[in-house]
């Protein structure tokens, strides 16, 4: 299956340490060489970069891994092909706009029985149950709050939602709106808070290492999501089945 990944963080932080290690499980650590892809959240901007070779070889991929892009929330994912032919409009993540805000949503796992009724408003470019299932979410969430909800709010409906969408398959996803990153683990998602004081990290995937104490501020606080843990001597909380979790300025809050 895919691959995810998921930053987000009380201060615009770049994510080239993360996504260095990540990008090798799109065709060279791993077997994810169906595209790839990923977004940064800049205020109420957006770059979204997706490529349909494998995140190992790409051209695009590799500007990222050399451009410091520094934001709050970031979403990546590296794809495994299952629904849906190997081209652009299939790669996550999807981009679609909500309340006067971008929406970013990448899945991992397969929901092939899922085929609600999409109204005007939201439908599928390419042919994925991933970004079928995001446009049936992104409804819902249109259809439940006449106006902006809080992050709380937001958070209720998901827990609401998530579970329909499951019951098919398996739907591990992740969800920013650039204030919060909401993340549902059907099977496996990890996570890790980072925050003073701040130590050594040394990715799995690749033989690279940083010391964040020399790259962070004591205020700094900054959590990552991923499918499976970057790093080998990082403490990543795994998620329980099932569970939806929400980030906001780099910590896991109860909501």
């Amino acid at each position: 299956m895919c691959q995810l990944l998921g930053m987000n963080c009380n201060t615009p932080t770049d994510v080239m340490f993360s996504f260095a290690g990540f990008a090798q499980r799109g065709g060279r650590t791993d077997h994810h060489a169906d595209g790839w892809g990923i977004a940064f959240f800049e205020d109420k901007g957006l770059r979204h970069f997706v490529d349909h070779l494998p995140a190992c070889d790409s051209p695009v991929a590799e500007l990222i891994r050399r451009y410091p892009i520094r934001s709050r929330n970031v979403i990546a994912h590296i794809r495994k092909a299952t629904q849906g032919a190997v081209n652009l409009q299939n790669c996550h993540p999807f981009v679609r706009e909500l309340w006067g805000r971008y929406w970013v949503f990448a899945h991992n796992g397969d929901v092939p029985g899922f085929q609600p009724r999409l109204h005007a408003g939201f439908r599928p470019v390419g042919s994925t149950d991933s970004e079928r299932a995001f446009c049936w979410l992104m409804q819902e969430l249109a259809k439940s709050h006449a106006g902006v909800p809080s992050v709380a709010e937001l958070t209720l409906t998901l827990r609401e939602l998530a579970p329909e969408v499951a019951q098919h398959g398996t739907f591990n996803f992740m969800l920013s709106n650039g204030e919060a990153l909401w993340a549902h683990a059907s099977t496996q998602l990890h996570y890790v808070e980072r925050r003073h004081p701040f130590a050594h990290a040394q990715l799995a995937d690749e033989d690279l290492s940083i010391d964040f104490a020399l790259a962070t501020t004591p205020q700094d606080r900054v959590a990552v999501v991923v499918t499976t843990p970057l790093t080998t001597n990082e403490h990543w909380t795994a998620f329980r089945a099932g569970e939806l979790k929400v980030f906001v300025d780099g910590a896991a809050i109860d909501a």
